[in-house]
């Protein structure tokens, strides 16, 4: 019963937050999507529904040496902010999808940053 409170207290600030959090063509959203095993991060326009950059875990080049998943994170941060700098974006606003911004989300974060984007 635990888990499934625990979920549903995930879905609801995660609609809490997508009520505020919208991206832009001028500023994009940087959606972080994390399961137990993988990190997958993309940069939406949601006024013209598309995505502009996108780097995962499960990407066939990604480096498979990495010691823990916050290394992980880091990297799928780098890579969706080199590829979002590469297209043209300066700036984006962080969607955490209802997760604490703590350990792997906030390694996508500072990953991003460290490549070049404004959060």
């Amino acid at each position: 019963m635990a888990n499934r409170s625990k979920y549903a207290a995930r879905k609801r600030r995660h609609h809490r937050l997508r009520k505020r959090v919208v991206g832009t063509a001028d500023r994009p959203r940087l959606a972080v999507a994390r399961s137990n095993r993988n990190m997958i991060a993309q940069v939406i326009d949601d006024s013209a529904g598309v995505t502009l950059a996108y780097a995962s875990s499960l990407e066939a080049d990604f480096p498979s040496d990495l010691e823990n998943k916050v290394a992980v994170a880091r990297e799928v941060g780098e890579r969706v902010g080199k590829r979002a700098v590469d297209a043209g974006i300066s700036a984006v606003v962080f969607d955490r999808a209802g997760n604490k911004y703590h350990g792997r989300v906030a390694a996508v974060a500072d990953g991003a940053r460290e490549a070049g984007l404004a959060l």
